[in-house]
């Protein structure tokens, strides 16, 4: 044990002298925690709407106007040349045509239709323009006095439940988290083994009858208390910024933190041991690593629309429990009942990172 804290202190020590890797590890986990905290936004809003009035009425303008208030849509102006002209030209995703007897057929009780162009190439977006067109067109009769305002026979009551106030960065930000003390403390780890392959200093190791274990305990403790380093700042800035606050018991946190963080250094020092170089590193750790924490654990995208065979390796992805963790504490609340399974599966894919990292170098000191 002594042996593992003194190489753990000689770790610390080299990442307190080298600058740089202590900006790449304080500096650049802020700058994509506001990145992503404030560009990234799941709800549609500012849509371009391009209208083309040819009734031109009192009833038209109410229209549009109800259209604009919503919130979701920016009117854009229209040359007026072809219907499809702003949709051609990118300048608008949804256009609007009233006819010119909109006025007319709506106060003689005639039906009327109201063409909508809606640009396609996003999907989701354009289900959403649908959806909001088809709703505002709805609230515009009744509030017009167009339509009888009789209650449905079957009425629903939504409540929302977590987050009331829907807002995105609750859901947003607890998911950064996950990539971002993933990525970080793997790339750093992986750079410190690799340095000790290119300084040579890692003959010295070979030479010495510190056992492979031994030497990857201390790299594993130095950057796991660098980790905590970076959880602390981190989440202090998004408290600050995004106004998170503690939902329940705050313990599922702290310990799941704790083994997802050894996790992240094992990975990066398994791809360290596979490195030759610190090119090599940090595109292991950020393809491996990055990608995947990215793109299937659920922090953007559901885990329910991952295609197969994809969706399978979704589940060794220890970000995608981690996010189920991180979003628990500060939005859910439910406390250990609901997330308990999420840290012993991440310690056990970090005990297999740190096993096959003991064996590589093992193999190699052996050569020795």
């Amino acid at each position: 044990m002594k042996r593992v804290l003194s190489q753990c202190w000689k770790e610390l020590n080299q990442f307190r002298r080298d600058r740089l890797t202590v900006a790449l590890a304080f500096l650049l986990p802020l700058a994509v925690l506001l990145i992503y905290g404030y560009a990234i936004r799941l709800e549609a809003k500012n849509i371009p709407l391009s209208i083309q009035d040819f009734d031109n009425s009192f009833l038209s303008r109410t229209y549009v106007e109800r259209l604009v208030a919503t919130g979701q849509f920016v009117p854009v102006p229209d040359s007026g040349s072809s219907s499809t002209d702003a949709l051609d030209r990118g300048r608008a995703k949804v256009t609007v045509i009233i006819p010119p007897d909109f006025a007319r057929r709506i106060q003689s009780r005639q039906p009327v239709t109201v063409q909508a162009l809606v640009d396609g190439t996003d999907v989701n977006n354009a289900r959403i323009i649908q959806s909001s067109l088809r709703a505002t067109t709805q609230f515009f009769l009744r509030s017009s006095g167009l339509v009888a305002a009789q209650p449905p026979p079957v009425q629903t009551h939504v409540r929302l439940w977590f987050n009331p106030g829907r807002r995105e960065a609750l859901y947003i930000v607890p998911g950064i988290f996950g990539v971002i003390l993933w990525v970080f403390p793997s790339m750093l780890s992986a750079i410190a083994l690799v340095r000790e392959k290119e300084q040579g200093t890692i003959v010295q190791v070979y030479a010495s009858d510190l056992s492979a274990t031994e030497w990857l305990l201390g790299k594993e403790l130095a950057y796991l208390i660098v980790g905590l380093g970076e959880t602390l700042v981190v989440m202090t800035v998004a408290t600050v910024l995004f106004g998170l606050r503690f939902q329940g018991d705050p313990t599922t946190l702290l310990v799941g933190t704790v083994i997802y963080l050894a996790a992240a250094v094992a990975f990066g020092l398994l791809v360290g041991s596979r490195a030759g170089n610190q090119t090599g590193a940090v595109q292991g750790t950020a393809i491996a690593g990055f990608l995947t924490a990215l793109l299937l654990s659920g922090f953007i995208y559901r885990l329910e629309n991952i295609p197969f065979p994809l969706s399978l390796l979704s589940n060794v992805i220890p970000a995608r429990y981690y996010i189920q963790i991180t979003r628990d504490a500060f939005v859910r609340g439910t406390g250990w009942a609901g997330v308990w399974f999420a840290p012993l599966i991440i310690a056990l894919i970090g005990g297999f990172f740190f096993r096959v990292a003991t064996r590589v170098l093992g193999q190699m000191q052996l050569r020795y």
